[in-house]
């Protein structure tokens, strides 16, 4: 038995293959249309099929899945075995709920924080017991970059890239230190929040900027208990059809 898990993103999608818990295959598309889902739908061994999108018009790739697998559409109205204490459960990002799904699936009996920095940084946490009850979502760093532009007349419009030094020597380095230092800062300051508030924390950072963050957090004081997991939003969808089974 095979599992396809498919993650439908504001940008681009994620399709992954799992054969039990473990990720076979992971293939990235900006836009997944009939053709591409009949290809991997081509494979008698997958017999189930999850996807979690923001886009509500998915029917024709319902129906498709429908028909050559056993298929459940992820949302927060599913079982899956965690106590949601958020005030409006429904409301909660897929992202945010599949991702910490994800980090209790891999660490089942421990505290889990998890960081998902995309366009958006979210962190949010679950305790041993399976509670969640709430979260924390800021800007990402394109999204500080282009507010600076736009919200003032005369910053530049600069893209992200490496930027390592404590301060910035011109407008653009300035602005690269304030967003990239700035976002270190609150990253760690998240940690030790949340550190005080849960014992035995394990910490996962995922998302499109997880790799931007990895080495630079894993030299700071919270390398012992970081874990990136680009895939984490993945392995929480695939541990719902396990649940669902």
């Amino acid at each position: 038995m095979a599992q396809l898990v498919i993650d439908i993103g504001n940008s681009r999608t994620k399709v992954a293959v799992f054969q039990g818990k473990k990720l076979v295959k992971l293939d990235k598309v900006d836009k997944l249309n009939l053709d591409i889902l009949a290809q991997y739908l081509e494979s008698p061994e997958i017999t189930h099929s999850i996807i979690s999108s923001v886009n509500e018009d998915i029917s024709n790739l319902e129906d498709l899945l429908k028909e050559k697998t056993d298929y459940v559409r992820f949302s927060a109205s599913l079982p899956n075995g965690i106590i949601n204490k958020y005030k409006s459960p429904t409301t909660l990002g897929l992202d945010r709920l599949a991702a910490i799904l994800g980090a209790k699936s891999l660490c089942p009996e421990r505290n889990c924080m998890v960081i998902d920095a995309g366009t958006c940084i979210t962190y949010d946490a679950i305790d041993k017991n399976s509670v969640y009850e709430g979260g924390s979502i800021s800007p990402g760093l394109n999204m500080r970059l282009k507010a600076m532009h736009q919200f003032t007349g005369r910053l530049p419009d600069i893209a992200l890239s490496e930027y390592s030094d404590w301060q910035g020597y011109d407008t653009p380095s300035a602005m690269l230190s304030g967003v990239v230092n700035g976002t270190l800062a609150e990253i760690k300051g998240f940690i030790e929040l949340y550190n005080s508030k849960y014992s035995e924390l394990e910490v996962f950072l995922c998302g499109g900027d997880a790799i931007f963050f990895d080495y630079r957090l894993k030299n700071s004081i919270f390398a012992h208990t970081l874990k990136t997991e680009p895939d984490l939003v993945l392995i929480g969808l695939n541990e719902v059809i396990q649940q669902n089974d």
